[in-house]
């Protein structure tokens, strides 16, 4: 097979003293690059390494990692679900619809965002599974009609406590304190720490993790080996639906409002995290911790600029040029 070629074409290619440096800057570059900009930041601005803003970091990067978190899950099985940021949109609409238009109280607002969250999911699931649609113009394709769903759902206006409903009425439903506080600090820290290390564990240390990664090696070797390859499908886009949903209903709670397509800008600093996450102690495939790393060395990147007054117009082009080099890393190492 070719796959097996391309290790030894490699290597007489490569000379081995580049092939080691290379080794060790995949396997460790993500984290020494962490250290580093800690350090360059730090030196410039030394409010940087203060705990309050090492706090603030991890809250601003809580809603990327778990939203990530889906998108991993989703490339376990060699799959790509481009649609998470309009999930996280639909659920942080309807949750705040549940409290604010309908008063409900907390266990339905979070059980009806995750349920609508998780019709996504089973949309993409059969859309892929069952009519073999590519899934990334299938959930690029869900990524708009969900936006759509969402802007028509909540009539394109800002959902928030007291706002002024289409009959000239003031909304009379209220934000449990509970809910308020899911958003906050340590609440929010803490769940995306429990989300980060219970996929990690599901992902390495269960069968089941076992089973959508070798799906996501070989899928027909996988199918030939008796596992359940549309089954572990269904799962994987059924949970990057439910951490959409989760990542969207959490902005609920840290905003206090739903906002016009609020989890949209979420997508692409996701994928980021993920893909950057490959390289994470030379993993080479998608994993919570690695994309756990991502997250942080964004938020990194993106907290440091802003406090050396940097424009945040051209926070798009640091982004966008730590997922190209993410991406030229990972898929280097996969032909080498």
């Amino acid at each position: 097979m070719n796959t097996s070629q391309q290790p030894v074409k490699s290597k007489e290619k490569i000379p081995q003293s580049s092939t080691g440096l290379f080794q060790f800057l995949y396997k460790y570059g993500t984290i020494v690059t962490v250290v580093l900009l800690v350090i360059i930041f730090t030196i410039l601005e030394p409010r940087f390494i203060q705990t309050d803003n090492l706090i603030n970091i991890l809250r601003s990067i809580s809603i990327v990692t778990i939203i990530a978190i889906g998108v991993t899950i989703s490339l376990t099985v060699n799959g790509f679900d481009l649609s998470v940021g309009s999930t996280a949109s639909l659920a942080n609409a309807v949750v705040m619809a549940m409290f604010v238009w309908f008063s409900q109280d907390t266990v339905i607002a979070l059980i009806s965002a995750l349920l609508a969250a998780l019709l996504v999911g089973f949309f993409n699931a059969f859309m892929i599974v069952k009519l073999k649609v590519p899934d990334m113009l299938l959930t690029l394709a869900t990524m708009f009609i969900i936006q759509g769903v969402a802007l028509t759902f909540t009539r394109g206006a800002t959902i928030s406590p007291n706002m002024v409903m289409p009959d000239g009425t003031f909304a009379e439903g209220q934000i449990p304190p509970f809910f308020s506080k899911l958003g906050q600090v340590p609440w929010i820290i803490i769940l995306m720490i429990v989300i980060v290390v219970a996929v990690h564990i599901f992902l390495n240390h269960t069968k089941h993790g076992r089973y959508m990664y070798m799906i996501g090696g070989n899928e027909e070797a996988a199918r030939l080996s008796g596992i359940a390859v549309n089954k572990y499908k269904w799962l994987a886009y059924s949970l990057s639906s439910t951490f959409a949903a989760i990542g969207g209903i959490i902005l609920a709670s840290r905003v206090m409002r739903a906002e016009i397509s609020a989890g949209a800008p979420y997508l692409m600093e996701a994928v980021a995290a993920t893909f950057i996450g490959f390289a994470v102690l030379g993993k080479g495939k998608p994993n919570a911790f690695g994309t756990f790393v991502g997250a942080v060395l964004i938020g990194l990147l993106a907290n440091g600029l802003v406090m050396l007054s940097v424009p945040y117009y051209a926070m798009d082009i640091v982004k966008g040029t730590v997922l190209a080099f993410a991406l030229a890393v990972t898929y280097y190492k996969q032909k080498h």
